[in-house]
């Protein structure tokens, strides 16, 4: 992570706010999806965004909260387009309905956000008898955008402006298991380590990012994928461990970023013109970084995809 006061190349720093990133950018016209947006980093993209003048789709488990969040919202911006759509990313059956409905209704689609995710839960398997953290934090998001890709496409091409995709991940990725994605092992519970299991879905949605990014220079689509690190921020990811968030809560405020600041790099990388044609990139701070050396492993980008064309049940289009 930049030094808070250190500006990177974009001009911004670890300090700089979501609203700061997107000053001055006019996104009417352009609609989006943001997972998870009915708290913390969520929460602040969608408030953003739709600032900016986007029409934003909150993907989210609970539509009360949703719809709570987006009355929020209205008070202090009447002019906001949101709408709220129930979607729970550790199932299958949920995801698929989404898309469904969302396709349904002819939205166009510029951005999607893969924003939500859990963090360090004990071993669970989802309903579709995949461990948690793997289903949720990539595999959701993998058939998501799978199922959305045409119509983000079909918007990239009738608008003649570049769609983008933008995935959540985090530094947590250099924590993964030793061999990266435990291809054979996905659901193994006697091995299971709650903090690398969740690496192993971090680093997957790095290697998301860059087999899209790949994959669209090679079509010629005019869509960029990358993923980012938030910066270590006090959500509620940290449920699962006590203490830590003890210790987080007591200190947080001076080491810590705020959920502004931790919206940041999200609405930079969904908004900011200097993003133009940037893909197949892991951003932190609002500046282009670098990953660990299985986050820039192209081979292990196009094994994973396969892997989860395979457990989705998805054929390669």
């Amino acid at each position: 992570m930049w030094p808070f006061w250190w500006k990177g190349a974009s001009g911004f720093s670890a300090r700089s706010t979501a609203e700061e990133v997107t000053h001055g950018i006019d996104g009417t016209g352009l609609t989006a999806i943001v997972t998870g947006a009915s708290s913390g980093i969520g929460e602040e993209t969608t408030r953003v965004l739709a600032l900016r003048g986007v029409h934003v789709v909150m993907a989210v488990r609970n539509t009360d909260s949703g719809n709570q969040v987006r009355e929020k919202i209205l008070k202090e911006t009447p002019q906001a387009k949101i709408d709220v759509m129930k979607l729970d990313l550790s199932s299958m059956a949920s995801v698929r309905s989404f898309a469904s409905e969302y396709k349904s209704l002819n939205h166009p689609l510029n951005l999607l956000i893969n924003n939500a995710g859990i963090m360090a839960c004990p071993f669970t398997l989802s309903s579709d008898n995949i461990e948690l953290q793997f289903a949720t934090n990539h595999l959701g998001h993998f058939l998501l955008t799978t199922l959305l890709l045409e119509r983000m496409k079909k918007t990239a091409n009738e608008s003649n402006r570049e769609g983008r995709i933008v995935i959540v991940s985090s530094e947590g990725h250099r924590f993964a298991y030793g061999e990266g994605i435990r291809f054979d092992k996905i659901n193994d519970e006697a091995s299971y380590n709650t903090l690398q299991a969740y690496g192993q879905s971090k680093l997957s949605n790095i290697l998301h990012a860059t087999e899209l990014a790949r994959q669209f220079k090679e079509q010629g689509v005019n869509i960029t994928a990358n993923s980012l690190h938030p910066g270590s921020i006090m959500t509620n990811l940290l449920r699962y461990h006590s203490f830590i968030n003890t210790i987080g809560n007591a200190v947080g405020k001076y080491v810590l970023k705020s959920i502004p600041q931790g919206a940041a790099t999200t609405c930079y990388a969904a908004l900011h013109p200097q993003a133009k044609g940037v893909s197949g990139e892991y951003l932190m701070d609002n500046n282009i970084s670098n990953p660990n050396s299985q986050g820039k492993d192209k081979d292990l980008a196009k094994k994973l995809w396969e892997f989860s064309l395979s457990l989705t049940g998805e054929e390669e289009s």
